[in-house]
């Protein structure tokens, strides 16, 4: 799937199919719904699950609890603003 065609899907109520569940958190942050982005990596481990999980706390406020998370995923918290780490983040799971 393309960048594009992945943010225009966000000004639709459906969900991509066949996203992973990665993609599928930061489609529902993008669409201002950050608990369901959370909750979807949550109880997930693995360093894409810890990046995503990183950037919500750092959207979130959580400085500490982001950057527990971001040392997780074996990443440094950016200084780009929030929009454009997500970009990052889903042009790299895309």
């Amino acid at each position: 799937m393309q960048f594009e065609i992945f943010t225009a899907s966000i000004n639709t109520n459906e969900l991509p199919a066949g996203i992973n569940i990665y993609l599928q958190s930061l489609w529902y942050d993008a669409k201002d719904n950050w608990h369901k982005a959370h909750a979807l990596v949550d109880s997930l481990n693995d360093n894409t699950a810890c990046w995503v999980h990183a950037y919500l706390h750092r959207k979130e406020g959580d400085i500490g609890n982001a950057d527990y998370w971001y040392r997780r995923a074996g990443k440094v918290r950016p200084t780009v603003s929030l929009q454009q780490e997500w970009e990052t983040i889903v042009k790299a799971l895309l």
